[in-house]
Parts: structure tokens; C-alpha cells; sequence
């Protein structure tokens, strides 16, 4: 895994590009949601090759690859628009 990024970070980001708002107007914060320290780590370590996270975020749907990939979509619509975070 090459970026140096947090993943938490990169999945506020996915979120505010996705929603078209500043991420620090992304209420609740991400970690009220999910135990951000948990998902950074998951993604640190070298062999996070059989990771792969689903969860719902502000009516978002996030998946995050094995590779670290960010993808949200609509978690209301099943052909919502799609945002990516490299």
C-alpha cells in the first residue's frame, strides 16, 4: 500500500467529494460512526491484502478494497452516483 494517507482520512474525503460539501461540515464526524484508530491500522499494516470494509456514513455506502481503494455510493438507490478515493 503506497499512499500514505490515512484511510480514515481518504474516506471523509470520498464522502465530501461524493456529497459536494467541505469535509469539515461532514456531521457526525466520521469517527462517531466507526472506531477510526481501527481502520487506520487495519490499512497500515503491510498485508492488508484480504481486508475489504463495508459501511454505511451519512446515507453513503463506503467500500474500501483490499488495495485501500475508497469507493462511496447512494446507500438509498442501488444505481446511485459513485465517488472514488485513490
Amino acid at each position: 500500500m503506497s499512499n500514505s494517507t490515512p484511510t480514515s482520512l481518504r474516506v471523509v474525503q470520498g464522502v465530501a467529494a461524493h456529497e459536494g460539501v467541505d469535509p469539515m461540515n461532514l456531521e457526525p464526524p466520521l469517527h462517531e460512526v466507526i472506531d477510526t484508530d481501527a481502520l487506520d491500522a487495519l490499512y497500515r499494516k503491510a498485508d492488508a491484502s484480504s481486508v475489504r470494509i463495508e459501511f454505511t456514513y451519512r446515507e453513503n455506502h463506503v467500500r474500501i478494497d483490499e488495495s485501500g481503494h475508497v469507493d462511496v455510493t447512494d446507500a438509498t438507490t442501488d444505481c446511485g452516483s459513485s465517488t472514488a478515493v485513490e
